[in-house]
């Protein structure tokens, strides 16, 4: 198997916040070079050195890096998307530039021949049963009377491979209805709220923190055929911006949220807001082993789990309010 080397450049500060979103998107090897560590060497060390390790002194004046590396791959490919939103989404947050650069660096491949390189992976593939999912350079002959989604890689996130998407897109076609009004919070590639117009929502609201996922999702949307009117979108956070959430409004019948636990937590007193009494709330972007911490966040704030469903270490919730 061929391996591709990612390197993130960020600051002493924010290797943490990094690593953090790194383990999210479930990656959890990579190796830290930071002159921080060459200074405590230098604090800490006891008795006399007359010889330091060349890599130890390469320290010394190195920019902060975080290294990792993406099997050369369907997964790896995916997996890279989820780490460029990540990166994205954190500097969107850092007003005060304390993460550094925030740059990502590939070796043995350049970024610029990446969108290339993912059309070998990329083909049509079915999520649940009643959709199919395919890039546009790629032809689906035989549909069987299932709805095809088209949404090409990108920058943003969302192509419906990585789990969290997949689920999430199984749980909304068991309670999508015609003509009703859905909101995709974090909206990404758009994939999810376009899923829910093509299978019969009149409304979809699309809102991310990051604008080049807003203006990819509109883009999307239109590739599918779906009219402006029909699927706004929205740039900002939700968390901190009240003109934002009146903008958006209320009484919405579903409302998707592929985000990460955190973000989901900060966001569990907000939801209610935005639903009608009998609505339905999808949340994924959850690693299992922080499942109960977000389903009792959210039962704090009115909703109990319908249904759950996991794959591959992740986990998405349909929840409805008490």
């Amino acid at each position: 198997m061929n391996w591709l080397e990612v390197k993130i450049y960020t600051s002493s500060e924010g290797v943490e916040p990094v690593c953090g979103r790194l383990m999210v998107v479930g990656v959890t090897g990579f190796v830290i070079r930071d002159s921080k560590d060459f200074e405590e060497f230098l604090e800490n060390k006891t008795g006399n050195w007359d010889y330091i390790d060349d890599d130890l002194m390469g320290l010394k004046s190195c920019e902060t890096c975080v290294t990792f590396y993406l099997a050369d791959n369907s997964q790896g490919a995916d997996t890279f998307i989820l780490v460029k939103n990540e990166m994205a989404e954190l500097s969107a947050y850092d007003t005060e530039k304390k993460f550094g650069r925030l740059a990502i660096e590939i070796n043995n491949v350049r970024e610029e021949d990446w969108a290339d390189n993912w059309k070998q992976y990329f083909k049509p593939f079915n999520v649940g049963k009643r959709l199919i999912v395919k890039p546009s350079w790629e032809n689906c002959e035989n549909t069987e009377g299932k709805t095809i989604l088209e949404i090409d890689p990108a920058s943003s996130f969302g192509t419906g491979q990585h789990a969290t998407t997949r689920l999430c897109l199984e749980l909304l076609e068991q309670v999508i209805k015609t003509g009703g009004r859905v909101l995709d919070i974090g909206c990404g590639s758009g994939i999810l709220s376009i899923g829910a117009v093509l299978l019969g929502a009149e409304y979809a609201c699309a809102v991310d923190i990051d604008l080049n996922s807003v203006k990819i999702a509109g883009e999307n949307a239109l590739k599918n055929y779906i009219p402006p009117e029909k699927y706004i979108t929205l740039n900002g956070n939700i968390i901190d911006d009240p003109a934002l959430r009146e903008r958006i409004g209320g009484g919405y019948d579903i409302i998707t949220a592929n985000i990460v636990a955190d973000v989901l937590i900060a966001m569990s007193g907000l939801f209610g807001d935005f639903l009608n009494k009998d609505g339905k709330l999808m949340i994924s972007g959850i690693i299992t082993e922080r499942s109960d911490e977000v389903l009792s966040a959210m039962e704090k704030n009115g909703f109990y789990a319908e249904e759950i469903k996991e794959c591959d270490g992740w986990a998405a919730v349909r929840l409805t309010r008490k």
